[in-house]
């Protein structure tokens, strides 16, 4: 692949120094070949999902430009993952996590395989992921569900604070 394709990842941690996790990701993101980071949001304090007794998260978006088809990028950030020491074999689901980093949109593809669903199940729902992306993508379409600024403005958000 050559032309490069817009994606978005979800980037979320609340093991250790979250905030530090996540800036270590964006370097790994923006130093990756076939990978090039064009806009970051801002880092933000969410409640836990899911699994509720558990530290808050600090969670961000990333936009990237790539020339990685999706399974390639996928695996990317699995790497980065593990190598920031997260064991998904190990993890409880929706438990507290070291980092974690999801594949939220490429392009405007669909793409249900085996461990590979873009756009992310439930991204048109989670504020915790909504808040970021819209804050640096809110005309995005999220495909199947419409603009993300327009979902945005459906979730419940108040406990979601934005660290400067």
């Amino acid at each position: 692949m050559n032309v490069p394709v817009e994606a978005y990842i979800g980037l979320g941690a609340n093991i250790g120094d979250a905030a530090t996790a996540i800036e270590r990701a964006f370097e790994c993101l923006d130093g990756h070949d076939g990978l090039r980071l064009t806009a970051r949001s801002t880092l933000y304090r969410t409640p836990a999902w899911g699994v509720t007794g558990q530290p808050d998260f600090i969670n961000a978006v990333a936009k990237v430009d790539t020339t990685l088809a999706p399974q390639q990028l996928l695996d990317v950030l699995l790497t980065i993952e593990r190598d920031a020491g997260r064991d998904r074999r190990t993890a409880e689901r929706w438990g507290p996590r070291v980092l974690d980093l999801d594949l939220l949109l490429y392009g405007d593809a669909v793409i249900d395989e085996p461990g590979l669903h873009v756009p992310h199940p439930h991204l048109h729902e989670r504020a915790f992921v909504l808040v970021p992306l819209a804050e640096i993508a809110p005309a995005v379409v999220i495909p199947g569900h419409g603009p993300v600024a327009a979902l945005r403005g459906r979730v419940a958000t108040g406990d979601i604070e934005a660290l400067r």
